[in-house]
């Protein structure tokens, strides 16, 4: 018995000795696993800040000074849309949808000059889109100077060239060989005007403070669509540009304010003679469209 109690001591030495390693080796094994399951970035080299669409829901809006309360009521009016018979329906949708049909992206564009009224018309109709609590959160710069779309040209396959060769990865660059499209942009010195639209991620008002706007992206492409189909109608082509990393630059350029991000490039006109286009296939219906 007085053997045991002399060594009681030295059992719970070694049992603390034990306990420790375990809790040790545990510990180590948790961070092992902590850094093997590492979520990946999810970042990717080529993706261009200016299409971040990350500022519908501000929390800062009903904190922050700087930015402005809710507007005040807006009065309704009465609504008289256009009536048509079934026949028409018919026969205008069917109409439009062979207009539209014929739409083609074209990257040999004409310098023949287009009338200032037509632009004038179809970035009307462009600001008729819809837009989250009519916030129109839209800009159309339309360019017409010679060196400033030379200068345009200059910025754009500066940084196309980078993209093609380092950010966009060898799968994007060989699924674009096949419609025959690289970084030297011809079109952007001889088309009459180019249309960039730019997304405001928020507005100011008359007193200078900060205007939340909803759903800007979505409501900038839903009216870029509608801006498409009005250069269709006009007869005029174009070919949709999304000048990656070109943003910041193109700002600077033409001069937009910090809340102005770039979403798109439009080089628009009529096609030289000449022009030709991928031979390419749309879906059918029954391919695009689920009927429940």
């Amino acid at each position: 018995m007085a053997l045991f109690s002399s060594l009681t001591p030295v059992f719970v030495a070694i049992l603390c000795v034990v306990v420790l390693f375990i809790l040790r080796g545990s510990q180590k094994k948790n961070q092992v696993t902590k850094k093997k399951f590492k979520p990946p970035a999810t970042a990717k080299p080529w993706v261009d800040e200016d299409l971040q669409d990350n500022t519908e829901i501000n929390p800062r809006a009903e904190a922050d000074d700087e930015w402005a309360d809710s507007e005040s009521n807006v009065a309704h009016v009465p609504y008289s849309p256009l009536r048509f018979s079934k026949d028409e329906m018919l026969q205008r949708s069917q109409q439009f949808y062979q207009l539209m049909n014929k739409r083609r992206s074209v990257r040999f564009i004409s310098s023949k000059p287009v009338p200032r009224e037509v632009i004038d018309n179809v970035i009307r109709t462009a600001g008729t889109a819809p837009s989250g609590a009519h916030t129109e959160p839209w800009t159309y710069v339309v360019v017409a100077d010679p060196e400033t779309k030379h200068m345009i040209r200059e910025i754009v396959e500066e940084e196309e060239e980078v993209n093609y060769k380092q950010r966009m990865g060898e799968k994007w660059v060989g699924d674009l060989q096949r419609l025959r499209t690289n970084w030297v942009k011809d079109y952007l010195d001889t088309a009459p005007y180019l249309i960039l639209i730019f997304k405001q991620i928020y507005g100011i008002n008359s007193s200078g403070k900060k205007k939340t706007h909803y759903y800007n992206e979505i409501s900038v492409s839903i009216s870029c669509g509608m801006l498409l189909a009005a250069l269709q109608n006009a007869g005029l082509v174009t070919v949709t540009s999304t000048p990656l990393n070109c943003g910041p630059k193109l700002r600077v350029l033409l001069q937009r304010p910090a809340n102005e991000k770039l979403l798109l490039l439009l080089p628009v006109g009529y096609p030289t003679e000449d022009a030709t286009v991928p031979d390419l296939k749309r879906k059918n219906l029954e391919e695009i469209m689920v009927f429940v």
